[in-house]
């Protein structure tokens, strides 16, 4: 076996069977560390079944059973049942090549089959990235999630997602969760509030709770507890996502320390954020930084556009290839309502006070004793353009923080004073704004009859509970129909109304929010009405809202109403006719950018809402602060670069030069998964429709319907307890299992679930993908039938005894680079030396060398069993002398891969030496030394070559019956 100079003489490979503490154990993983390997291992034998360990190299003795001394087992199951399950096991545990950029799994989930989404993931796997590391920049409602969720699935296909770290806003927690199992079958332990309670219960207090979590969803709120930013920089992860990333870019933040923290402890890292940066070019630059530092210069803030390409993904609605591919699965945009509405004669006194006194006051300045003489006013406008409600609590609030004593304080109590007496005189009155909200929602049918149903957004909560408060009377409603959504309810409080409201069950028709559900939520399931109670006052604010219903799956035109109070004082009106040109310059970039924030430049809510400010007060024009559309492609800067990716990312195929990506369906021995799991149930159960008693599950199938169903048996329950706890509760999974068998019906089930028509956006089975759980766990099972380092034998087309191999080529972290089936043909049995040997094409040809993937009949164990143990090191062998030509290839790829990123980081470093003495430049360096380090574990190390099988002709004899009892003794 070739072996290059290793920390040591263990040689191991994920698919390796190994003996520690005299129990068997399958490697997963393998990563190197100070003290030799470090083993990543799922237990085999009957004691540590169902286990999961890590094992260093310095601490245990790993003992890794020599393929070439295998022992053969004739298979005496019928139709070599164990034989097909223990190869379809193995086969299924052997990763996909790390670099192998082919998408596999990730086709096979309940997501539509996009292309567009394919190739970010495509993207994220490229080989010319050092590791897999993505900015995914899509525009709002691409499904970025959906994208997330693939590329996460092909990590773990390819034995690098076993430890995985989600970090999400907390109002979005239950939605991610969500997504990940119902669409990926992939588990999360959701740390939010309530999670973390559970936690607490189950572990030490001084236990690191992601050591316990192997794949955590957390919100990034949790993460700045002190306690877990101390437990994260102990932590490794194989992937880390941070969506809405940026919130991290502002460098001077917590969350920003923690999202650097968990950039340097991962492998793959995803971004997600539909407005990546926040306008400064150093925020920018780091967090390009994180994914890889040699594609920003050594000054700290300059991109190398070359180099970010390859790790940022960009496109939008009307993106050429998106266009053509959403169709009817997203419905285009209605003309957007801007309707002016006259304010009443109380609301007019209003207005009329804060323009002559307070915004442009008749003596020269406002009342206002702080610092800053212009914030204020318009800050009490901006309250009373959400409602008379809203400035009544802004004012109140401010009076109780002045001091009548002092004398310009008390100028502003009195005047503050007169607002608030005729805000209290609007509250009273009747709203013109109100008024036009209450006919507009009996006008799209909104009401106790309908179930149509309509999102309104406001600012300020005390809007929000006046809204909340007053719609049920006007529209008919009872209390319930209306729901309320900020940010000072708790996130169960939250999660709770997001997951209502999306539930065609639901009794929901108003969901009056914040801008809390801003960011993230998906609103369009049940609704395509989002009216806008208020304006905000930034470009980016009114694109995140419009996106909550405006978003792929939105099946019915949205329609986005703004109601825009009009009163009489021209000067106050005249404010506000920018605000309706904001609006208009927002549906403009949405149709031809789809992307709103470069038309300011701020990245900011905040800073877009500052200059927006300045406009109203006069000190700037709106040309000046919001550019046309048509000009930003142009910049020589961030937004020209994020354009152009628009540009070029999402262009159709033909045009942008992109090969279709290349979809590689797995080969398998079965024809389906469901048939998989039936089959290994009959292996393990004598029965599998009896009741467990009787040694079975209950099985049932109904095939018209594509759904099974069973009940768990105790192993499997303890798996499952890592399963959404909302989904467990719901769907009482530990009592009975239903899976459904087809991505039709799985799609068919989700689409009801989400409807929510039994009170639970849980579908009623979950669809069987091939990473369910309960395959996996089928498979460890099948694993066991074999006894240490065993195969099996089996009749086959073949003419002469014949073994299957698969060969594996691994890199210092243990990545699998490259894999290789091979047959090795024995002419003269009584010779084994003379073997010829024959790389197959792929997996699939293995399979079909074994006659496996049939139904293969059994007429009994083959005889000589012990006899052919002779074939099984000359096999491996052999293999092994044609395994360095066939991995040359793959070698010299992966070595060229890492010599030009090496190349990189010493032009980048010869850059650098310019700058010395800069703080940045130090860091960066060092940044930079790491990654080679990375670089240099990259290439491949080890090569490991594994019998499958053992095939010998048809006619082979059958076994007596005193081999036959002594074959499956051995066997157990």
């Amino acid at each position: 076996m070739t072996t290059q100079s290793l920390p040591s003489e263990l040689n191991v490979a994920p698919g390796s069977i190994v003996v520690v503490r005299d129990e068997e154990w399958l490697v997963t993983a393998i990563d190197p560390s100070a003290d030799g390997w470090l083993v990543h291992c799922q237990g085999l034998s009957e004691l540590v079944r169902d286990t999961t360990a890590s094992f260093y190299e310095a601490l245990d003795t790993i003992v890794e059973l020599d393929p070439s001394k295998a022992k053969v087992i004739a298979d005496d199951s019928p139709g070599y049942r164990k034989a097909r399950l223990w190869l379809e096991a193995t086969l299924r545990k052997t990763p996909i090549p790390l670099n192998d950029p082919r998408l596999s799994v990730s086709t096979q989930m309940l997501a539509d089959p996009l292309q567009y989404q394919h190739k970010a993931v495509r993207q994220a796997l490229d080989p010319a990235n050092l590791r897999p590391r993505i900015l995914i920049a899509d525009a709002v409602g691409l499904g970025k999630t959906l994208e997330i969720g693939m590329i996460l699935a092909e990590l773990v296909r390819r034995g690098r997602g076993d430890r995985i770290l989600i970090v999400t806003p907390r109002h979005v927690l239950e939605q991610m969760q969500h997504e990940m199992w119902s669409r990926f079958a992939l588990p999360f332990v959701r740390l939010d509030s309530a999670g973390i309670q559970r936690v607490r219960q189950q572990l030490p207090a001084t236990r690191n709770p992601f050591t316990f979590f192997k794949r955590a969803i957390i919100s990034v709120d949790t993460l700045k507890n002190e306690k877990y930013r101390a437990h994260l920089k102990r932590q490794h992860w194989d992937a880390v996502v941070i969506d809405e990333s940026h919130n991290a870019t502002n460098t001077e933040t917590l969350v920003n320390e923690l999202v650097t923290i968990l950039a340097k402890n991962t492998d793959a890292l995803i971004l997600a954020s539909a407005t990546p940066h926040n306008g400064r070019p150093e925020s920018f630059a780091q967090l390009i930084g994180m994914l890889e530092p040699t594609a920003v210069a050594a000054d700290g803030k300059t991109i190398r556009e070359n180099e970010a390409k390859r790790l940022i993904i960009r496109r939008h609605r009307h993106s050429p290839e998106v266009a053509a591919e959403v169709g009817a699965d997203w419905a285009e945009r209605k003309e957007p309502i801007n309707r002016l509405v006259p304010a009443s004669p109380a609301e007019n006194a209003v207005a009329e006070e804060l323009s002559t006194v307070w915004l442009h006051p008749t003596h020269g300045t406002s009342p206002y004793s702080g610092a800053n003489n212009r914030l204020f006013p318009w800050t009490l406008a901006k309250a009373f353009l959400s409602s008379p409600t809203a400035l009544l609590e802004t004012v109140r609030e401010r009076i109780k923080r002045l001091d009548a004593n002092t004398p310009d304080d008390a100028r502003e109590i009195t005047a503050l004073t007169s607002l608030e007496h005729l805000a209290a005189t609007a509250e009273a009155s009747e709203s013109g704004k109100y008024s036009a909200l209450v006919d507009y929602l009996k006008s799209v049918k909104v009401g106790g009859s309908s179930t149509e149903r309509a999102v309104v957004f406001a600012e300020r909560v005390p809007t929000l509970r006046w809204l909340k408060a007053s719609l049920p009377k006007s529209l008919g409603l009872k209390p319930e129909n209306v729901a309320i959504l900020h940010g000072g309810l708790t996130d169960v409080e939250q999660q709770e109304i997001i997951d209502s409201f999306k539930q065609a069950s639901s009794p929901i028709r108003v969901l009056v929010t914040g801008d809390v559900a801003s960011e993230g939520v998906n609103l369009h399931s049940q609704c395509h009405e989002l009216i806008h109670f208020d304006i905000p006052w930034s470009l980016i604010r009114i694109e995140q809202r419009n996106g909550r219903i405006d978003r792929y799956g939105q099946k019915v035109p949205p329609q986005i109403t703004t109601l825009l109070l009009t009163p009489t004082d021209s000067k106050f009106s005249g404010d506000l006719k920018v605000l309706t040109r904001l609006l208009e310059r927002e549906h403009e970039a949405h149709t031809a950018l789809g992307d709103v924030a470069s038309l300011m430049g701020k990245y900011s809510v905040k800073a877009e809402e500052d200059a927006i400010r300045d406009v109203l007060s006069g000190q700037k024009t709106l040309e000046e602060q919001v550019q046309q559309v048509d000009d930003v492609a142009g910049l020589d800067s961030i937004e020209g670069f994020l354009a152009s990716l628009m540009r070029t990312q999402g262009a159709r195929p033909e045009d942008a030069g992109i090969e279709p990506v290349e979809v590689v369906p797995e080969a398998r021995l079965y024809p389906d998964d469901v048939t998989f799991l039936r089959e290994a149930l009959e292996e393990a159960y004598i029965t599998p429709g009896a009741k467990e008693s009787a040694n079975g599950v209950e099985w049932r199938e109904y095939p018209k319907d594509s759904i099974v169903q069973f009940i768990p048996p105790k192993d499997l329950k303890q798996r499952l307890s890592y399963l959404p706890q909302s989904y467990l509760t719901d769907r009482k999974v530990t009592e009975l299992f239903k899976l459904a068998t087809t991505k039709a019906k799985g799609k068919a089930l989700l689409a009801e679930a989400l409807r929510g028509d039994d009170h639970t956006t849980w579908p009623e089975a979950h669809f069987l993908g091939p990473l369910h759980p309960v395959l996996d766990w089928v498979s460890d099972r099948a694993l066991s039938t074999l006894a240490r380092n065993q195969v099996f034998a089996v009749r086959a087309d073949v003419e002469h005894p014949t073994v299957i191999l698969v060969g594996t080529l691994t890199n210092r972290r243990g990545h699998v680079v490259a894999t290789a089936y091979f047959k090795a043909e024995f002419p003269n049995p009584a010779n084994p030396e003379f073997c010829l040997v024959q790389t197959l094409e792929s997996v699939g040809d293995a399979i079909s060398q074994t006659g496996m993937h049939g139904t293969p009949i059994n007429k009994g164990p083959v005889a000589g069993a012990i006899g052919l143990e002779e074939l099984i090191a000359p096999a491996v062998r052999h293999a092994e002398a044609t395994l360095e030509g066939v991995f040359e290839a793959a070698t010299q790829a992966t070595h060229d891969r890492i010599e030009a990123w090496t190349q990189r980081s010493e032009d980048w470093k010869d850059d650098a030496s310019l700058f010395t003495q800069r703080s940045v430049v130090r860091q960066l360096t060092s940044e930079v030394t790491a990654e080679q380090r990375v670089a240099e574990a990259m290439e491949p190390t080890r090569q490991l070559v594994r019998p499958l099988v053992v095939l010998v002709p048809f006619d082979t004899p059958t076994a007596s019956p005193t081999q036959s009892a002594f074959t499956a003794t051995e066997g157990i």
